[in-house]
């Protein structure tokens, strides 16, 4: 299998905090695929990304990884993730909850609501940058993902 990385990656980053935001594209600056990162700040905005992503060009693909906050004003990461599991052209988009929550009432229900990982934000600006090189390790290079639907 080829390393993902090696092809432009798209993320859509569901994220309300600015300093969480800048981690994190600082952090996917300094891997060596071409990364471009999408951000939305609450559930509904992520969810006009996606429905536009398809509706303005049927070529379009829906990003390759969902980085999502749970803690979010408006529509919030569990009820995000309940309402693309409707969504049949939306359920194999891979979604990581990336979280300052580790309580075990959110990770539970966020893997009930298909989660495919629930990660705790580091606190520390190293750290937060060795978490994405571990994602972006694990979900483009290591992992087999089907594809999406179009």
């Amino acid at each position: 299998m080829t390393s993902r990385l090696e092809e432009p990656i798209e993320i859509l980053l569901v994220e309300d905090n600015p300093g969480d935001v800048r981690l994190t594209e600082e952090a996917f600056k300094e891997l060596p695929s071409e990364t471009t990162i999408h951000v939305a700040t609450d559930g509904d905005e992520a969810l006009e990304f996606l429905s536009g992503k398809r509706s303005d060009d049927a070529s379009a693909s829906l990003p390759d990884l969902v980085l999502l906050d749970l803690n979010l004003p408006r529509m919030g990461g569990l009820e995000f993730l309940d309402t693309i599991q409707d969504d049949p052209k939306l359920t194999r988009m891979p979604v990581l909850v990336l979280t300052s929550s580790n309580a075990i009432e959110d990770v539970l229900e966020s893997y009930e609501l298909a989660a495919n990982a629930y990660l705790t934000k580091p606190t520390d600006p190293d750290e937060y940058a060795s978490m994405v090189e571990a994602v972006a390790d694990f979900w483009f290079q290591r992992a087999a993902l089907p594809p999406m639907p179009s």
